[in-house]
């Protein structure tokens, strides 16, 4: 009796510390499998044509969600004639700075992150909070809005690594001249590794607009699993 007891309970130890070990990878995979419904969800909606009111000017161009877009270009020129304003506290770059619901659209994704050399697919939010960083990339507010133009440096953040999805970890694996993408509500951006970088937490000079330049940097911790002791960048140059 006693020892079908001891075989009983490591029998629950066991089982107890086989969970405890894929529990990880179970949360990382479902992590994983959420970020890439939401981002293919995402590419079906920009694929699927939708009706827009006709201008009654007929030399005057409508695009989809028109307002949307003149107010994050404008966004984009504001920022950059005010000499984009420095980053003082994290709520600077947390606050969305468009909420997407107020424009008709149905949920908080505005594009689709993709680097096919390190298989990554990502739903891009607007804002870098906790939630977003959870659940995909993240654009980090008073940086460039991900819709392209001359003097913009667009900045993506993402985990290192999250509850056992990939999220980021694979970023610092992508050299100079590797293709990134990011396809928003219009078009797709195409830009091609420049450059990569590591910088202090607080190196925010790093990630300003440079003049002339239309740029796309990702942003994740570095170096893994260390709690952010230091950044590592990816400088894209859009090359279409």
């Amino acid at each position: 009796m006693f020892r079908k007891v001891i075989f009983v309970l490591m029998m629950c130890v066991f089982q107890l510390g086989l969970c405890l070990l894929l529990f990880p990878v179970l949360n990382g995979f479902l992590l994983d499998r959420q970020a890439g419904q939401a981002a293919q969800s995402f590419l079906t909606q920009v694929d699927t044509p939708i009706e827009e009111t006709q201008s009654t000017d007929p030399t005057e161009e409508t695009i989809p969600y028109q307002q949307l877009w003149d107010e994050m270009c404008a966004y984009n020129e504001n920022l950059y004639a005010e000499k984009q304003v420095s980053f003082d506290s994290p709520d600077d770059y947390e606050q969305p700075s468009f909420n997407l619901l107020d424009y008709g659209l149905e949920d908080e994704v505005f594009a689709v992150l993709t680097a096919r050399k390190i298989n990554l697919e990502m739903p891009v939010y607007l804002g870098a909070t906790d939630t977003h960083l959870a659940h995909g990339a993240s654009h980090m507010s008073l940086t460039s809005l991900p819709i392209g133009g001359e003097n913009t440096n667009c900045v993506i953040a993402g985990h290192r690594g999250w509850n056992g999805a990939a999220h980021f970890r694979y970023v610092p694996d992508l050299a100079k001249g590797d293709i990134v993408t990011i396809r928003n509500l219009w078009e797709t951006l195409t830009y091609v590794v420049v450059e990569t970088k590591i910088i202090a937490p607080n190196d925010v000079d790093a990630i300003h607009i440079q003049e002339g330049r239309e740029l796309l940097t990702l942003l994740t911790c570095h170096p893994y699993a260390s709690g952010g002791k230091q950044r590592f960048l990816v400088i894209c140059e859009r090359v279409y």
